[in-house]
């Protein structure tokens, strides 16, 4: 032993067995000439690390056994989204793997038990009496609970159900058509770019597991059904029996087509979505006209099918079919229309598989490809803008974040772009995310619903405080009054008109404007300032003179506006402009004039519309546009009956003539740019 403590060791060499013989016994005498201290040190921590080792191993198979305790009694909660960073613009992940599943989630933040989920759910939420003595619609059931665990989208472990206890939830094809997908190894959550491309891959499910499964793991969050009581006076009875003979003409030349063409009796086709039918379920669920949503409903189990390679517009469909689907679901709790509006979301996503987040305008469902629009390089501003009360509530039904994280990534772009006082040019590109230089400023046409979306998004999301989207609405709203608002000079009629180039005034009000006093006065009956109440007021008597000027008590498409005196009329129609499409926007401020302050006012000027509607637009087959609204004797029908007749015009009318102004519940419900209702949401906190 030398002074280091150390001992060295010389074997000689030799054969195998005489080098070990000899190496055990120099080991050996080395050990015994060892203080016996410190042998006693040496034993004693070879005998720790055993026991250490024997420990470690014991806790290891308790792990074990406690995860997959876990896992057989996992089940999933109500679906809460993170809260926003309205400057966080994350990129698509384009490496994602082929093939993709649920991946599960530690064993500390899994959901509760299903009876858990149930009771604390039921606790938070208080749902209005479905058939009480008003039989009023007031509190949707399909709003997330709030305090219940948040699930990771797309990110849900759950266990394969037992196929004895199997819940029926609807029996229908397209819950049980797919195979289930090879679950991938679950070592992380899905990225966002990784659920994005799942969703497109595999358009047929949910979380990676069909339809039907994933309907039965959110059972205790989906909706149930609405209560409706019909028509109770001859003014509903009236639009109710406007709106069985348009569906009558519908069904008898168009069945199963986008719209009817009622003087020719024949089809007219778009996309090839029976936009009619789907557009109007919620209407007749609505007015109680039972055959008529279950001939409807049959219809969009059977044979409405998204496979089809051919394009759509994105905002169309949207706020059309996926607007019409998620309404009838969460009207009526058949979670038929749900598992459809999710097999189309997923075919709308490649739309926002865009270099800057702004998505293109037309989609293939069949081929699941997007690209801008075959005219231009741009997209309309307004269209980007109004997909997202959509997409959020698909998110919000289906438990799966994607399609609001993609949508809400919009809402980001446009907030941090550049803009004229709040007001936004009418162009966008969706491969640079840019606004087009120069393009005019309008609150019509590809302009108008990117405003109104601003507010009713702010409103399904809660209200939250100094949200962007609300900041972002008064900033624009604040540019209207200072920057497009003007009075002709001898009635003073207010008017909104245009900056052509992005500068220069043009006195000009597209019809659809007219959606615009009944978004003011929302956001009026939500906390905004009394200017905001004062234009709406301004603004909806301008709009019903634009009917009332006219002959046939009809708008014309567009209304130009006197800016001198030496103008011979304050409010004028140019002859290519006198068209009426039947289009809803004004009957729709009407609506939202009466629901809020209960002045019947409102009610007769929309009967006057309504009556003006029936003597010139009424037809054998239906009701139809007309290319004069400026000559009764020659109207020049044009032989066309849009979807949005049945799903706004006619919805419209008949809830402005209801008894009961809030038949629908504006504190519970938004409508879609379509006429569609669809759930506020609680804020988050």
């Amino acid at each position: 032993m030398k002074d280091g403590g150390h001992i060295t060791l010389t074997l000689p060499p030799g054969s195998a067995a005489t080098t070990d013989e000899r190496g055990r016994k120099s080991l050996r005498r080395a050990w015994n000439q060892l203080p016996r201290c410190q042998r006693n040190l040496i034993i004693l921590g070879i005998t720790g690390f055993c026991v250490t080792v024997l420990l470690c191993l014991s806790g290891d198979q308790l792990l074990a056994a406690s995860l997959k305790d876990v896992d057989t009694k996992a089940e999933v909660a109500a679906y809460q989204m993170p809260l926003p960073n309205p400057h966080h613009h994350p990129g698509v992940d384009k490496d994602v793997p082929k093939d993709t599943a649920a991946v599960p989630v530690p064993a500390d933040k899994r959901a509760p038990r299903v009876e858990a989920v149930s009771d604390k759910f039921n606790e938070l939420v208080a749902y209005g009496e479905a058939n009480s003595a008003e039989n009023v619609a007031r509190l949707p059931e399909t709003v997330a609970a709030e305090g219940l665990p948040q699930a990771s989208a797309m990110a849900v472990a759950l266990p394969p159900p037992d196929s004895n206890k199997e819940q029926d939830i609807g029996g229908i094809d397209i819950l049980n058509n797919v195979e289930e997908p090879v679950a991938q190894d679950p070592a992380e959550p899905l990225s966002e770019g990784e659920q994005l491309e799942q969703a497109i891959k595999n358009p047929l499910t949910l979380g990676g597991v069909s339809f039907k499964e994933h309907l039965k793991k959110i059972k205790p969050i989906l909706a149930k059904g609405q209560h409706f009581h019909g028509a109770t006076n001859e003014r509903q009875s009236a639009v109710v029996a406007a709106f069985k003979h348009s569906w009558a003409g519908y069904k008898k030349y168009a069945w199963g087509h986008d719209n009817l063409k009622p003087i020719s009796q024949y089809s007219h086709e778009w996309f090839g979505l029976g936009l009619t039918i789907v557009d109007s379920l919620d209407t007749m669920y609505i007015m109680g006209l039972d055959d008529e949503f279950k001939e409807g409903r049959d219809w969009v189990e059977q044979s409405l099918r998204f496979d089809t390679k051919r394009d759509v517009n994105l905002f169309e469909v949207t706020i059309r079919v996926l607007g019409g689907l998620l309404s009838a679901y969460h009207l009526s709790g058949d979670t038929m229309f749900l598992a459809k509006a999710a097999e189309l979301g997923n075919r709308l996503l490649p739309a926002f598989q865009s270099p800057s987040n702004i998505p293109y305008s037309d989609v293939n469902l069949g081929d699941l490809s997007a690209h801008s629009p075959k005219w231009s390089p741009d997209s309309s501003t307004s269209e980007v803008t109004t997909i997202q009360l959509e997409f959020r509530d698909l998110s919000r039904s289906t438990n799966i974040s994607i399609y609001e994280q993609v949508a809400h990534k919009v809402n980001e772009k446009v907030h941090d772009l550049e803009k004229n006082h709040g007001l936004v040019p009418i162009f966008i590109n969706a491969n640079t995310g840019t606004f087009r230089n120069y393009a005019t400023i309008s609150l019509g046409a590809r302009g108008d619903s990117y405003y109104e979306y601003l507010l009713k998004q702010w409103i399904q999301t809660g209200r939250k405080d100094n949200d962007n989207l609300i900041l972002d609405y008064m900033q624009a709203v604040d540019g209207v009054l200072t920057q497009l608002m003007r009075r002709t000079p001898r009635e003073h009629w207010v008017y909104i008109g245009e900056l052509i180039n992005g500068k220069d005034f043009k006195p000009k009000m597209d019809h659809l404007t007219c959606y615009l006093p009944g978004t003011l006065i929302l956001g009026h009956q939500n906390g905004m300032p009394d200017s905001h109440l004062i234009l709406a007021r301004d603004l909806l008597d301008t709009c019903y003179q634009t009917y009332m000027m006219n002959p046939t008590h009809l708008a014309a498409e567009i209304s130009y506006f006197a800016l001198t005196e030496k103008d011979d009329q304050d409010i004028y129609v140019k002859p290519n402009d006198a068209h009426n499409l039947l289009r809803p926007e004004f009957v729709e401020s009407l609506y939202y004039f009466y629901s809020i302050t209960g002045n019947r006012t409102y009610q007769d000027m929309g009967w006057k519309i309504f009556q003006a509607f029936e003597t010139h637009a009424k037809v054998n087959a239906g009701y139809t546009s007309m290319g004069n609204v400026k000559n009764t004797q020659s109207t020049r029908l044009r032989d066309l009956m849009e979807s949005f007749w049945m799903s706004e015009t006619l919805k419209y009318f008949y809830l402005l003539f209801s008894d009961d102004r809030k038949e629908i519940d504006l504190e519970q419900w938004v409508f879609n740019s379509e006429g569609h209702p669809l759930p506020v949401y609680p804020l988050k906190t």
